[in-house]
């Protein structure tokens, strides 16, 4: 079997389905400060982590001695930095971009992440080179413009102060999951012993912990200001979310990311995008404009693009590894 057919083959195509189911269910999490929009940032993160954090707890119960034998002080560490980076932080930031600067605003930046993401992997060993990427992160670049063109026009006075806190969040919230994703990566690299859905849940269990430590906060923050209406459907978007979004698709997202090279891993975060946007379009209850058509268009196919850049192995640099199976992101 030809190295070439190899990376193309099924391996790739499970890895880029994965990464689809991840995008759809991660879209979620852009509604989620629409559906309640009273609760502040702060809210939100305490409220889907307390769930994701108990429901990964019930999960891993079964196994928690045998699972917790393979961790190391240095294991635990890194997941308190990747639970920080890729979830408290993160969700609080996007949040606040969601609830100043609206949902497609936030998309047009978080839709950076695969540029981001791709210029980091293609440093690592074994990576296809940046070179035969560049029409794949050009059309990213196209469509997440095209996307946030008419969302970054003030139409009203007051707009441009929130619309711009929404940016600088949207910024942070960019840089904070882009430190996550790399990261969360090369770890699922090291760790042979420990599968793709337990590091999820432990990942959660970091979580759960960081947002039982901001818990007294979120009591601190008015209370009473809301009836039991509101905290109700607050808990009950936050279990949503915790489920669909933290447990199914970071579990799909880390099987993923075993199976796909970072740059090609970067890239599929572009589902995120187009599956946020949707459903920011169902929300708002109206169909694309052309831009926007045209913008999904070029999101598309960059993704395509990139999937056909990683058909033909990498040209040797050093001591390469023909035939070589879809490469791990290399450690650092």
């Amino acid at each position: 079997m030809k190295a070439s057919h190899h990376v193309f083959g099924s391996p790739t195509l499970v890895g880029v389905a994965f990464g689809m189911g991840a995008g759809a269910l991660w879209g979620m999490v852009f509604l989620a400060p629409e559906l309640v929009r009273e609760f502040g940032p702060l809210h939100h993160a305490v409220g889907r982590y307390l769930a994701y954090g108990l429901l990964s707890a019930l999960l891993v119960a079964s196994h928690w001695k045998s699972l917790a034998a393979k961790l190391t002080r240095r294991e635990w560490l890194a997941l308190g930095w990747l639970a920080l980076a890729g979830n408290t932080l993160y969700y609080m930031l996007l949040t606040s971009a969601v609830q100043n600067g609206g949902i497609a605003m936030t998309s047009l930046v978080i839709g950076l992440l695969p540029v981001t993401v791709t210029i980091i992997g293609s440093r690592d060993r074994e990576a296809v080179p940046l070179s035969r990427l560049v029409p794949s992160l050009l059309l990213c670049a196209i469509g997440v413009v095209s996307i946030g063109w008419e969302a970054l026009a003030p139409r009203e006075q007051g707009f441009a102060a929130a619309q711009l806190t929404g940016l600088l969040c949207a910024i942070g919230a960019l840089i904070s999951w882009t430190c996550y994703a790399v990261g969360n990566s090369r770890w699922l690299g090291r760790l042979n012993n420990v599968s793709a859905q337990d590091w999820s849940l432990l990942t959660g269990l970091a979580t759960g912990a960081q947002a039982v430590v901001l818990l007294p906060i979120v009591f601190s923050l008015g209370v009473g200001s809301h009836d039991m209406a509101a905290w109700g459907q607050l808990a009950g978007v936050s279990i949503g979310i915790a489920v669909l979004a933290s447990v199914v698709g970071n579990g799909l997202w880390n099987r993923m990311s075993r199976l796909l090279p970072l740059t090609l891993v970067g890239q599929m975060i572009l589902f995120e995008t187009l599956f946020a946007l949707i459903y920011g379009f169902l929300w708002e209850q109206r169909l694309p404009t052309p831009l926007e058509t045209f913008a999904f268009a070029c999101v598309v196919l960059s993704v395509l693009l990139c999937i056909a850049a990683h058909r033909k192995p990498s040209p040797p640099h050093g001591a390469a590894h023909p035939g070589a199976k879809i490469p791990v992101p290399a450690t650092t």
